[in-house]
C-alpha cells in the first residue's frame, strides 16, 4: 500500500511537471527565441521560464551608438548568459568581455494551470562604478548574483537584466558632437525601448515598466527617468544608492579625460575631431586597458577618479540633471542608501578605520574633509569640519571619530545627492509619488569592526533573494530582510505602492514628501517605529544650501 502511494505521488508530480504552464517558443521583433522551463520545489512547486542572451541592438561600433538588431532566421536558443561587456576585470591587470554584448534576460514566473499575462515588469540595471559589472552579476558557484528567479516568483513580476557598455567604451566623450559620449546609457535606453516593444510576448505589461538599479545602476535609472527620450517609456523606477545628482554621476572634464586617454594610445590630441577619430578606430582592448583606477597614493579622496561616467551632452541629457526632473513627473520614484554607504570608499581614503589596533587623528579627518572641500577652499572646509566633528566633545572615542569619516563620506558621496533627488522629484510630480529609504541591516563582512552598519552593495544580496536559495550562508533575521525588501520593491513595481500588492509587508511606508522628509528604515525588525522623518536634515541642508552657495574657488 505505501508503495503504491509512493508511485502514485510521483506520477501526479510528473504530470503536474509535463502540464506547468510555459511560454515555449516567443515571436520577439527579432525573429523566434526559445528559453528554459524550470520546475522549482516538489511539494508545492513554482514554474518559471528564463530566457538568456537576446540581443536588444546590432554589435555596436567603437564608440557609437548601437543600431537597431537586424534579426535572425530559426528559432534562437536563449539558455546561456552572454558575455559582458568589455571591460577591465577586478584586480585591473587584464580585460574580459566582448564589443558584442548588448543582450538582455528574462525570467517570467508562470502557473501550473496557465501562462502568465499582464505582469508588471522589472528591469534591473547594474552598478561598477560605470566601469565594471554585467546582467547576470558575479558568479559563485553557478549562483549569479543578479539571478532574477526569486524576485519574479515571490513578487510575481518579470524580471529583465541587460549589458551596458562601461569605462572608456560606454563614457569616453570629446565634449562635443565628435564623440559624444553617453554610450552605455543609450545601451540601457534601447533595452528599455526593447522590453517596452516585446515583453507582451511574453506576458507582460509593457504599460508597467518599473526600472531599478544599484550604485552606478541607481545613477543610471535616475538619469533614465530625466532623459526626455524615455517619457513613456518608464512607469516606475528604485534607486539604491546612487542616483543622477551625485557627484561622481557627471563627467565634469569629458575632454581633458579623453585627451589622457588618447595620449596614452598615441591618438593625437591637439583637436577633437583628430582625437575622436583616432580614438573610434583604436583596438578597444588597448582602450580599455588604457585606463585604470587608482587606489593607492591617492592625493584626493578616491570619489574624485571615477572619471568615466555621463556627461551632458545636449541630447540625451539636455541639462544638468537637477533641471530635468519634470521629465519624471508622472514616473513614481523610490530611492534610498545604506547607512555607511561609502565605508567601502572610506576604507580607501583611510584604511586606519578598518584597523582596530590603528589610531585615527583628528588631523586624517582634517586632510579628508579638505579634500571633499576642495572647491570651496577654506570657507567650505571649516563650516564642514566644525558640522561633522560638534558632537565629539573634548575626546571623542577612536570608535567614534571612524565612525565620522563614514558619514562624512556617506553624506556627500551617496545619502545627500539621494535626500535632494527626492526632494526634486516630489516637487516637480503630477501623478508620481515619491518614498525614501535608509537601509541598516548591519555588514556581515568578518573582516569589518563589529560597528561597521550596511556597506555599499550590502543590500543587493537581500533584493535578490539570496537567503531563500543559500540557507546555510545566512540567518532567519537575514530571511525577514529579504521577504521585506523583495516585497516592498515588487508591490512598488505592480501598484506605485509598496503597501500595496501581491507581497505582505511588515508595516506601511508612508510616501516622501519635504515638509516631513518621511523615510523607512529597512532592517531586520521593521516595525511601526521605522518609519522616520527627516534624514540627516542638517546635513543635508549644510552640502545643498550652504556649502553650494559658498564662492567656488
Amino acid at each position: 500500500m505505501a508503495r503504491w502511494v509512493t508511485l502514485t505521488f510521483a506520477f501526479s508530480c510528473l504530470l503536474a511537471a509535463a502540464h506547468a504552464a510555459t511560454l515555449g517558443v516567443v515571436h520577439t521583433e527579432g525573429g523566434f527565441v526559445e528559453g528554459t522551463s524550470k520546475k522549482i520545489g516538489i511539494l508545492s512547486p513554482s514554474y518559471i521560464d528564463v530566457f538568456k542572451g537576446i540581443p536588444f541592438a546590432a554589435p555596436p561600433k567603437v564608440l557609437e551608438k548601437a543600431g537597431p538588431h537586424p534579426g535572425w532566421s530559426g528559432t534562437l536558443k536563449a539558455k546561456d548568459f552572454k558575455e559582458r561587456c568589455l571591460q577591465s576585470d577586478l584586480a585591473q591587470n587584464g580585460i574580459r568581455g566582448e564589443l558584442d554584448c548588448l543582450y538582455l534576460n528574462i525570467w517570467v514566473p508562470q502557473s501550473r494551470s496557465e501562462v502568465s499575462s499582464n505582469l508588471p515588469v522589472m528591469v534591473w540595471i547594474y552598478g561598477g562604478a560605470f566601469l565594471l559589472g554585467g546582467a547576470q552579476g558575479a558568479n559563485v558557484l553557478g549562483n549569479y548574483l543578479y539571478d532574477g528567479e526569486e524576485i519574479a516568483l515571490r513578487g510575481n513580476v518579470i524580471v529583465v537584466t541587460l549589458n551596458y557598455r562601461v569605462g572608456p567604451l560606454g563614457f569616453l566623450s570629446t565634449g562635443d558632437s565628435n564623440m559624444p559620449g553617453n554610450y552605455g546609457l543609450w545601451d540601457q535606453h534601447m533595452a528599455i525601448a526593447w522590453v517596452k516593444r516585446n515583453i507582451a510576448a511574453f506576458g507582460g505589461d509593457s504599460s508597467n515598466i518599473t526600472i531599478f538599479g544599484e550604485s552606478a545602476g541607481g545613477a543610471s535609472v535616475s538619469l533614465q527617468t530625466l532623459t526626455p527620450y524615455n517619457v513613456g517609456l518608464i512607469k516606475r523606477a528604485i534607486s539604491q544608492s546612487g542616483v543622477g545628482l551625485c557627484p561622481w554621476a557627471i563627467q565634469q572634464e569629458p575632454l581633458k579625460n579623453a585627451k589622457e586617454l588618447g595620449a596614452k594610445v598615441g591618438c593625437p590630441v591637439h583637436d577633437s575631431a583628430a582625437l575622436a577619430s583616432c580614438l573610434k578606430t583604436t583596438d578597444p582592448s588597448a582602450l580599455t586597458a588604457a585606463y585604470g583606477l587608482q587606489l593607492t597614493g591617492l592625493e584626493y579622496p578616491v570619489v574624485y577618479y571615477l572619471v568615466f561616467s555621463p556627461v551632458i551632452d545636449g541630447d540625451f541629457l539636455p541639462d544638468d540633471p537637477r533641471n530635468l526632473f519634470s521629465n519624471a513627473a508622472d514616473v513614481d520614484f523610490l530611492a534610498g542608501v545604506n547607512n555607511m554607504d561609502a565605508h567601502m570608499f572610506a576604507g580607501v581614503d583611510l584604511p586606519v578605520i578598518n584597523e582596530p589596533l590603528q589610531k585615527i587623528s583628528a588631523a586624517n579627518i582634517e586632510k579628508l574633509v579638505e579634500g571633499l572641500t576642495l572647491p570651496k577652499g577654506t570657507g567650505g572646509f571649516t563650516i564642514a569640519y566644525d558640522l561633522y566633528t560638534t558632537n565629539w566633545g573634548s575626546s571623542p572615542s577612536q570608535e567614534q571619530m571612524k565612525k565620522t569619516v563614514i558619514e562624512i563620506e556617506t553624506d556627500y558621496i551617496f545619502l545627500v545627492p539621494t535626500q535632494e533627488a527626492l526632494g526634486l522629484h516630489y516637487q516637480n510630480a503630477r501623478t508620481a509619488k515619491t518614498y525614501s529609504y535608509l537601509f541598516s541591516h548591519p555588514s556581515r563582512m568578518p573582516i569589518y569592526p563589529s560597528w561597521v552598519g550596511a556597506d555599499h552593495a550590502d543590500d543587493l544580496q537581500y533584493v535578490f533573494g539570496k537567503p531563500f536559495n543559500n540557507e546555510l550562508a545566512y540567518r532567519p533575521k537575514d530571511r525577514d530582510v529579504a521577504s521585506a525588501m523583495i516585497g516592498y520593491w515588487t508591490n512598488f513595481a505592480a501598484t506605485g505602492d509598496p503597501n500595496t500588492g501581491k507581497s505582505k509587508v511588515p508595516t506601511p511606508w508612508l510616501p516622501y514628501n519635504t515638509y516631513y522628509g518621511q523615510y523607512l528604515e529597512i532592517n531586520s525588525s521593521i516595525s511601526y517605529q521605522s518609519m522616520k522623518q527627516s534624514l540627516r536634515s542638517p546635513y543635508v541642508r549644510f552640502w545643498v544650501q550652504t556649502y553650494r552657495n559658498l564662492p567656488t574657488l
